[in-house]
């Protein structure tokens, strides 16, 4: 008969298992797999990481587990699961075992993302951050519970995917099609950054994304400035000024059907002693963004509109002459409450009143993120941070939604779910960059908050 094993127990053995080594080995394993979704070469080592990495991990604490056909055709997600009990909850957890291209070159001398490197607290690699070493440390929790006691007390399924470094193509339609395979109580995963290395943080949902092209096309070639300046139409004069009639001096947005409506005050309430930024990070601007908000309420509870790349005549090699066509790459990044659907046809009729006919309005190729929050006072979310609280013996920043955006409409408007998101990274991770790294010390209270969490859902598992 097993001994009785205590919730403290648990996560000792759990942070021993760390310090020998064991989490930082799998993890190197799995940062050596070039999962880049954004190469059109890279299918067989993408379906590798499930058939080859995953599947056969989690096979092994007892999940049966097989791949689903991607809708859109392409690599396909990996559902695995765990039943123990019909009248016990059950958990989803998600994660992407895709990375950003690696982007050799660019890292210092030393590192590769390919071959994960520990200097101090730094584990560098690609994936450490995003997302290889986050859902490794939930599925070493689920092991580490397992071995602790022999059974999570809960059922768990996990549904892995290996394109949202890509926009998630298939998943949304995935989860509808799948909706039933895919019931869960409550959906608890792991992406993005902690509000601070040092908070533990729980979000609950993101902002959306809608990225959207502003094109000028006024004639073929350019012409001589001297001969023609104050003759013929600059295509870069007119689309910065159409630009600064969507979006002020200061960024705060002119469109009035691409504002949110007022933040709520349950949101207010969350918010109130949520502080951004990070030490090492840049310093915020107090200027910048929509008046009368607070910097939390600004990231986390608003929308902004941001120019990701503007480009007329040739920047590089600039020569005297009137450029014909220009084009800016923009985006909004939205809450909840905004339909993303109205944007162009918003933005359309504020430059035509404006005179702006000329410029082109048409959405970027990205599929858009939709916006979604869960409300702070939910009963999972109190659930959740009681038990992050009793590991850490500090209360967990909650952010109703972060400022970035990641596919938990699936999760939330397809599957109805709510959605807990632990991260266990941190806002300089240089994610996505060259130099992407995990904190050790981060990664290591992760296993032990998701361990003492597993624990807490089979101890009190029945409440559903």
């Amino acid at each position: 008969m097993r001994a009785a094993i205590t919730r403290q127990d648990a996560v000792r053995t759990a942070l021993d298992w760390f310090d020998a080594g064991y989490f930082r080995e799998e993890l190197a394993r799995r940062v050596a797999y070039r999962t880049e979704s954004q190469r059109d070469d890279a299918a067989d080592v993408l379906l590798a990481y499930l058939e080859r990495e995953i599947g056969p991990s989690l096979a092994a604490l007892g999940f049966g587990w097989r791949l689903l056909d991607n809708p859109n055709g392409g690599v396909p997600f990996l559902f695995a699961e765990r039943h123990e009990d019909a009248n016990r909850p059950t958990v989803l957890t998600y994660g992407h075992g895709d990375v950003v291209q690696g982007y050799d070159a660019q890292w210092r001398a030393g590192l590769s993302p390919w071959n994960m490197v520990v200097e101090g607290d730094r584990w560098y690699g690609r994936g450490t951050a995003d997302n290889k070493g986050q859902h490794s440390i939930n599925f070493a929790a689920l092991a580490r519970v397992l071995a602790a006691r022999g059974a999570l007390g809960f059922n768990a399924k996990v549904l892995l995917e290996m394109g949202e470094e890509t926009g998630s193509p298939g998943l949304r339609a995935v989860c509808e099609r799948e909706r039933n395979l895919l019931a869960a109580d409550v959906l608890i995963a792991s992406d993005g950054p902690r509000l601070a290395a040092q908070r533990p943080t729980l979000f609950l949902g993101s902002r959306g994304a809608f990225n959207f092209d502003l094109t000028v096309d006024l004639r073929d070639g350019a012409h001589h400035s001297g001969n023609w300046g104050g003759l013929l139409a600059n295509a870069g004069t007119l689309l910065a000024n159409a630009i600064a009639s969507l979006v002020d001096h200061r960024g705060s947005i002119l469109v009035p059907q691409l504002r949110p409506p007022p933040i709520p005050e349950s949101v207010r309430r969350a918010l109130g002693s949520i502080e951004p930024g990070e030490p090492g990070g840049p310093a915020i601007d107090p200027d910048w963004g929509e008046a009368g908000l607070t910097p939390a309420e600004r990231v986390f509870a608003w929308n902004t509109i941001e120019v990701l790349a503007f480009r007329t005549g040739n920047s590089d090699h600039p020569v005297n002459a009137i450029p014909p066509r220009a084009i800016a790459h923009m985006q909004v990044r939205f809450v909840v409450g905004c339909d993303h659907t109205t944007f162009v046809s918003a933005i359309r009729a504020h430059l035509d009143v404006r005179g702006y006919a000329a410029v082109r309005v048409a959405p970027a190729r990205d599929e858009p993120m939709r916006a979604t929050r869960l409300d702070p006072a939910h009963p999972w979310v109190r659930r959740v941070a009681d038990s992050v609280a009793r590991t850490t013996g500090t209360r967990p920043a909650i952010l109703p939604n972060i400022g970035g955006s990641l596919p938990n409409d699936c999760f939330a408007d397809v599957l109805h779910l709510p959605t807990v998101w632990i991260p266990h990274s941190y806002p300089a991770c240089s994610q996505h960059a060259a130099n992407e790294h995990l904190l050790g010390s981060v990664a290591r209270e992760g296993l032990a908050i998701m361990t003492g969490l597993y624990f807490d859902l089979g101890a009190d598992g029945a409440m559903r």
